[in-house]
């Protein structure tokens, strides 16, 4: 079986990943099982590195902060600020402080640098201002109302400015942790976050019955931005009025509201051309992504399977599996596991081509990783059929 297994694998490149493909698709997605480790960060740089100059990708995203990203994107396309404060500003999960990541945002400014600007690559964060708490939704509304309120007739807006900041009141109030444990800390169904979801949805509708007079005003690329500012808004408005909620469902709920507004980040990068994006393998697989909360099963649509309902072939998916992360106490694969197959083989990194690799298993599908360590997710064999491409690394160093 070994020998059968290892002629479904090839050299980590572009040109080997595109071969898996029937076509160059609208979004190329590459996942990793884990966070924080920068050999994966490297694989990914090198390889969308690659795929930037040979195959024409025209934007680059990961799983940060969709709104601290545009600092990243004015860095990178104009040359806006520094690339220190850049990296301390424009990402969360305090993913600037990791050294790839860095690397990133320099090679994307210096690709820019020397090129017109109808050529520049772009970057945007696909991720909400939350993780399992979310953040006021001050900064998003404001940035769209302040986008209108220059640009339409005053009685054509729903509010004012003070009214916004009124309703809003402290922002402390929406970014208490304690709501990710307790619904009754939230503020999400109080009279005033029900007023500012019709609010939120009013602007967005002005936004968009204003689209010809908007771009023509001012440019397309603040009017994409008002957009963003509008999902964004109405996103964490959502989010917030899900951890209120008492119901078996809620937390159900919070996952599905953040990869629903994942998606639709996803989808709106693909305007600016063929796109790159980078999370964890369980945003961008098409399965459903699972937990487990105390004895109660979870389940809910990535935002991979939300993205690829609407563009089909035009959605890629290449997964990314390993063998050890010892200091964090993930040891040698069990062999009959996938991993403990692809392990066995002598390259330290591949892509394997998976249609191939599923012939070389046949009937016998290899049992299903148990991660020791929780922040570490092991591929489950019985995902394999929806995955185009896999990237393996045998051994994850400690940097």
């Amino acid at each position: 079986m070994a020998t059968d297994i290892k002629d479904s694998t090839h050299p980590v490149e572009a040109a080997a990943v595109m071969s898996l493909l029937p076509g160059r698709p609208r979004i190329l997605a590459l996942g990793e099982p884990t966070h924080r480790e920068d050999a994966l960060l490297d694989l990914r740089n090198e390889l969308f590195r690659q795929l930037v100059e040979q195959e024409g990708y025209r934007s680059i995203s990961i799983e940060s902060d969709c709104m601290m990203g545009l600092l990243v994107d004015d860095y990178v396309t104009s040359g806006t600020g520094t690339l220190d404060d850049v990296m301390e500003h424009g990402f969360s999960h305090e993913w600037g402080a990791q050294a790839g990541n860095r690397e990133l945002v320099r090679w994307m400014r210096a690709y820019n640098d020397v090129r017109p600007a109808s050529e520049h690559l772009r970057f945007a964060g696909i991720d909400g201002p939350l993780e399992f708490w979310a953040a006021s939704p001050r900064q998003a509304l404001t940035a769209l109302h302040g986008y209108l309120a220059a640009q339409v007739e005053t009685d054509l807006l729903p509010c004012t400015a003070e009214t916004l900041d009124r309703l809003l009141g402290s922002d402390d109030r929406w970014s208490n942790p304690a709501t990710v444990m307790d619904p009754s800390q939230s503020i999400g169904r109080s009279t005033e976050a029900g007023q500012l979801r019709i609010l939120a949805d009013d602007l967005i509708a002005l936004l968009d019955a204003q689209t010809p007079h908007l771009i023509a005003a001012t440019s397309r690329h603040d009017w994409e931005r008002a957009r963003l500012y509008g999902r964004t808004a109405t996103g964490l408005l959502g989010y917030h009025y899900w951890m209120a909620d008492t119901s078996p469902a809620r937390v159900t709920r919070m996952c599905g509201q953040r990869d629903s507004m994942m998606a639709a980040n996803l989808l709106a990068v693909t305007e600016w051309g063929p796109a790159l994006v980078h999370a964890h393998n369980s945003h961008l697989q098409r399965d459903k992504s699972s937990m487990r909360m105390g004895e109660l099963p979870l389940e809910w649509w990535s935002a991979g399977a939300i993205v690829n309902s609407y563009l089909g072939e035009d959605y890629a998916f290449v997964a990314t599996a390993l063998g050890t992360i010892r200091h964090q106490g993930v040891d040698v694969p069990p062999a009959d596991t996938l991993e403990g197959l692809l392990y066995a083989l002598p390259e330290d990194r591949f892509v394997v081509d998976v249609p191939r690799l599923a012939a070389a298993l046949g009937d016998a599908r290899p049992a299903h990783r148990m991660s020791p360590w929780f922040g570490y997710a092991s591929l489950d064999p019985a995902h394999l059929s929806e995955i185009d491409g896999l990237v393996f690394i045998k051994d994850v160093l400690q940097s």
